[in-house]
């Protein structure tokens, strides 16, 4: 069999664009509440799926979705991506290139929400709008207002939204802050956020053309105009701030995630933040421009202290970037202060540590560890102890929740106050000073240009408003 060509491939997405969404029953999930309650696993009781954003991590989240729905539709600005997609599950779903045609098709049920970050609150609150329910990648806000504005769409709408801060809903994960909330290593005095130190070494990267297949303008959406280049897009997108926030948001709306659980925050947020941080680029327009090595230091309304920073020893890339920069001795020095413990300054892995008054307990990915997890078998939690939402797989907890309109593990009005922490670092960072915030107000106090940084400037007519 002949391979077709890239323009006789070209030429059959765009058709298959043009279609549109034929004619469909009603769906399983605009039921009453009676059927909706009745779990069956039928073909046909699964809800309609549309994902938008089918890259890398995008289709592994459809994949994961096409375990409790139909994946009907996707979307990507870069019709390569599309035909990729299209092909993992076998041709069948419609293909979109602007996410606006796929959500006016009204038996889609729930969005997958893949994008880049400066795309998710746009393409969030125009499917809570329009009736879906959405499974959002994170970090979920591009801005401390986009954040704002989400929070009351979802409330206003009633829809079912799930970040995906995935570590909410592993084991380890919960059993960290089961152990902290719990009393078992004392009063939590101090939280220490270890993030890898991934490089952003890279550029000058020359202008290109953009291809045929790719929609630069609206790739760039909100976001300022610039010539195109590939390292603007897909992986590497996150080291721009023009589209993301760096490490700071990327790993971090997971890390401080989880921090903010322990702390017992999670409707609220620092009173302080002080953050320092090493750029391996110049300031040019063809460079990466967003640091990779941190260090900031939060105060919280009960008195616990967040240290969040760049672990230096655990190196990692993303991408084609340049080697890893050396920190000298005197920047390590002038990053971390004389105040912060040792022990941080020569971390060697990301995670989450708890500090009390009797004892430790750290928790990544890989596990969680301390005296106190020891104990556990022995010593149990009470019955009646604290205990986290029960939820063991994250896109199941979203589906069944779409279900019961029950609130998911890892709600929008939860999320948004732990990326808001992570936005508060980076304009801390970029301004190069403490700011002071209040979290009930959601304001920065007594600084008037840092407190405009909650917003960005956007580019017509990509505008996201309420």
């Amino acid at each position: 069999m002949l391979r077709p060509t890239a323009k006789s491939r070209r030429k059959f997405i765009r058709s298959t664009i043009t279609l549109g969404a034929a004619g469909a029953a009603m769906p399983y999930w605009f039921l009453g509440a009676d059927a909706r309650a009745d779990k069956t696993s039928a073909k046909n009781d699964r809800p309609n799926v549309g994902v938008v954003g089918v890259g890398a991590r995008g289709k592994y989240i459809a994949k994961w979705a096409a375990k409790f729905g139909e994946i009907v539709a996707v979307c990507d600005v870069d019709l390569r991506r599309v035909e990729k997609a299209k092909a993992v599950f076998d041709g069948r779903p419609a293909a979109y290139q602007d996410f606006r045609r796929l959500l006016d098709r009204k038996d889609i049920d729930v969005i997958i929400n893949g994008t880049p970050d400066h795309w998710h609150t746009a393409i969030n609150l125009a499917a809570c709008r329009a009736g879906k329910d959405v499974y959002t990648e994170k970090p979920l806000t591009l801005t401390i207002d986009e954040g704002k504005l989400l929070c009351k769409v979802v409330e206003q709408t009633g829809r079912i939204v799930q970040v995906g801060t995935n570590q909410r809903s592993e084991r380890c994960c919960q059993t960290a802050v089961e152990l902290v909330r719990n009393g078992r290593i004392g009063k939590l005095k101090q939280v220490w956020v270890a993030l890898p130190y991934y490089s952003t070494k890279g550029g000058p990267f020359p202008k290109q053309q953009p291809p045929a297949e790719l929609d630069w303008n609206l790739y760039q959406g909100q976001a300022p105009e610039h010539d195109y280049c590939r390292q603007r897009t897909h992986r590497t997108f996150r080291w721009w701030y023009e589209y993301a926030g760096g490490i700071v948001t990327d790993w971090g709306n997971h890390h401080v995630d989880v921090a903010h659980w322990g702390i017992d925050c999670e409707s609220s947020g620092p009173t302080s933040v002080e953050t320092r941080g090493l750029f391996p680029n110049p300031p040019r327009p063809d460079c990466y421009n967003t640091p990779d090595r941190f260090f900031c230091r939060m105060k919280y309304p009960n008195g616990v202290e967040l240290l969040y920073f760049s672990s230096l020893n655990e190196r990692a890339v993303c991408g084609e970037v340049g080697e890893h920069t050396r920190t000298s001795p005197e920047q390590i020095e002038w990053l971390f202060g004389k105040e912060a413990p040792e022990e941080i300054k020569g971390f060697d892995r990301n995670g989450i540590m708890f500090i009390g008054g009797q004892g430790r307990v750290f928790v990544n990915r890989g596990g969680v560890y301390g005296a106190a997890v020891e104990d556990l078998k022995a010593n149990p939690l009470p019955s009646d102890g604290w205990r986290v939402y029960p939820s063991t797989d994250h896109m199941a907890n979203f589906f069944e929740c779409v279900k019961t309109r029950n609130r998911p593990c890892a709600p929008v009005q939860v999320e948004h106050r732990s990326v808001t922490a992570c936005h508060l670092t980076n304009i801390s960072l970029r301004l190069k000073r403490k700011i002071a915030w209040d979290p009930v107000r959601q304001q920065i106090v007594g600084d008037a240009e840092a407190n405009a940084w909650q917003k960005r400037q956007q580019r017509k007519p990509y505008l996201v408003n309420g």
